[in-house]
């Protein structure tokens, strides 16, 4: 599971039949410590309604797809929450 940053939207007029109906996001991974950006955006079914702007928690791999209760969908990743606050304990 990581922390990050809803940073855009995809649309796609045509996709996989499994995928149709879902929204789908793009995501900035950010580092929890310093909320930097950290590595490569990825796309992300959204399985929450997240909007541009909100901090997410996103699944990956197998866990993504059970999120969006289609084990057999070709979903690497999936926006599970909309993150209200975090703190971390130094």
């Amino acid at each position: 599971m990581l922390i990050g940053q809803v940073i855009g939207t995809v649309v796609a007029s045509r996709k996989h039949d499994r995928l149709v109906g879902s929204k789908i996001q793009i995501v900035q991974p950010l580092a929890p410590r310093s909320g930097a950006a950290a590595g490569e955006p990825i796309v992300a079914v959204d399985a929450v309604g997240a909007g541009v702007g909100e901090q997410v928690l996103v699944v990956l791999g197998s866990a993504a797809r059970v999120a969006v209760d289609k084990p057999d969908s070709p979903v690497d990743a999936t926006i599970i929450g909309i993150i209200d606050q975090f703190d971390i304990e130094e």
